[in-house]
């Protein structure tokens, strides 16, 4: 493994020739689901060259955690990214393209190109589609410069966020969270929570005496309160009250126009409007088409797995975790680093012929910016039940701290780029053999 530490140029990422178009195992995705998997088969020490296949398309790998980061003008764009090619292990091939359909009953895939490869197993995490279009005016307000919408959920426009906030000097402030799917589910509130600390710091907004404030700042969530678990939803909404944030709850952002928000209410046809000075736009997600619309899908269009094993319901031979997963858990990379170890000795068991035995308890984790210095580190498993890493210290986690905004803001990509991604870290259960 010590070639993989050493940053590699694509072209000497190994070649896929015509013949060796069928492989062990293929890998649909190079995030981080993707290179985890990958890597941590690679480490058992049971594939050679060319026995396992990453698809991708994308040129850089992100780490989008941070993003959060970036829109809080406390990382840049650049800090958080690397080559694709530069991530592979030399042993595993790479191709640099999409799926066009999955063919499990003949084990193979397409791929945009035309081409066909062949597995004998098949992990599919392309990760979740982001659909600005869905928003109405949402794409051209996030593409003009002038405009005061923008988002941390989009590569081209996270370095908006930071000047949109520094640029606000009065008004109305909101910030939104949709219905449905996302990406850290905590993230939509954490930048909200930078912003509003950032213009306390400069003498713009008073949490005391909110009624003086030149900003007035709302959140705007469809869902029915602050976030998924009750522990820290009851927190966080203690926050929002003390900091007097607006809180307007079940209201889902369905279109942008000019300086005013839309929001849609449950049973009504009717549409709440809100003018608005700046505005921070969680788009909605959902499935890949190539996925939602294959074998592979459940209802909803995601990869129809066991919430224990990771195996696909239909075909034993096809595994899934990440965001394109139907696990019923949060959509985080800190649940990747659960679940991937899971997926890996399932798969392992599984081409020796023995049965899925490791199970995933729905582990997730979501630290929550609540202001710069302080971060609430959220761990929970299936059900909303708290599982946290640092109680039997005594730690309430639901109490933010400087020790946790640390992690988040340092070790937490520190630690992605030297270890999760070459399949050596476990999150919660610290390094892997």
């Amino acid at each position: 493994m010590q070639a993989a530490s050493r940053v590699r140029t694509f072209a000497s990422v190994a070649p896929v020739t015509r013949a060796s178009r069928s492989h062990k195992v293929v890998v649909v995705g190079g995030g981080s689901a993707g290179l985890s998997v990958s890597h941590q088969l690679l480490r058992s020490g049971r594939f050679v060259q060319g026995d396992i296949a990453v698809v991708d398309p994308a040129s850089w790998h992100h780490y989008q955690p941070g993003w959060t980061l970036v829109g809080g003008g406390l990382k840049t764009m650049e800090e958080l990214r690397r080559p694709m090619g530069s991530l592979m292990d030399p042993k595993l091939s790479y191709y640099k393209s999409g799926v066009n359909s999955f063919s499990p009953t003949t084990d193979s895939i397409t791929l945009g190109d035309g081409q066909t490869i062949d597995y004998q197993h098949l992990v599919v995490v392309p990760g979740i589609h982001i659909n600005y279009g869905a928003i109405k005016g949402l794409s051209e307000a996030l593409n003009d410069p002038r405009s005061a919408v923008s988002t941390i959920y989009g590569h081209d426009q996270c370095s908006k966020v930071f000047g949109t906030i520094q640029r606000l000097r009065k008004g109305v402030a909101i910030f939104t969270q949709p219905a449905g799917v996302v990406k850290c589910a905590g993230a939509p509130q954490k930048i909200m929570w930078l912003g509003l600390d950032y213009w306390r710091r400069v003498g713009l907004y008073n949490p005391d005496r909110p009624d003086t404030s030149p900003i007035k700042i709302s959140f705007a969530t469809g869902l029915a309160g602050m976030f998924g678990v009750p522990k820290y939803s009851a927190e966080l909404d203690r926050l929002r009250r003390d900091r007097h944030v607006e809180g307007l709850f079940e209201q889902d952002l369905v279109a942008v126009e000019g300086d005013t928000a839309v929001f849609a209410v449950p049973d009504s046809t009717s549409r709440v409007t809100k003018r608005f000075d700046l505005l921070h736009v969680v788009p909605k997600m959902g499935p890949h088409e190539f996925v939602k619309s294959s074998p592979l899908a459940n209802e909803a269009g995601y990869v129809s797995v066991d919430d224990a094993t990771t195996q696909h319901k239909d075909y034993s031979n096809v595994w899934s975790i990440g965001d394109a997963s139907s696990l019923p858990t949060s959509k985080t990379a800190a649940a990747i680093t659960s679940q991937a170890p899971v997926l890996v000795r399932n798969l392992l068991r599984v081409m020796e012929g023995k049965e899925a035995d490791a199970t995933y308890n729905g582990y997730t984790s979501c630290p929550l910016l609540t202001e710069y210095g302080k971060v609430m580190l959220a761990e929970f498993k299936y059900g909303g039940e708290p599982s946290e890493t640092f109680n039997w210290l005594g730690i309430d986690q639901k109490v933010p701290r400087r020790a946790f905004y640390y992690m988040k803001k340092d070790f937490f990509p520190w630690v992605y780029y030297k270890s999760m991604v070459k399949g050596t870290w476990g999150g919660a259960s610290g390094w892997l053999n």
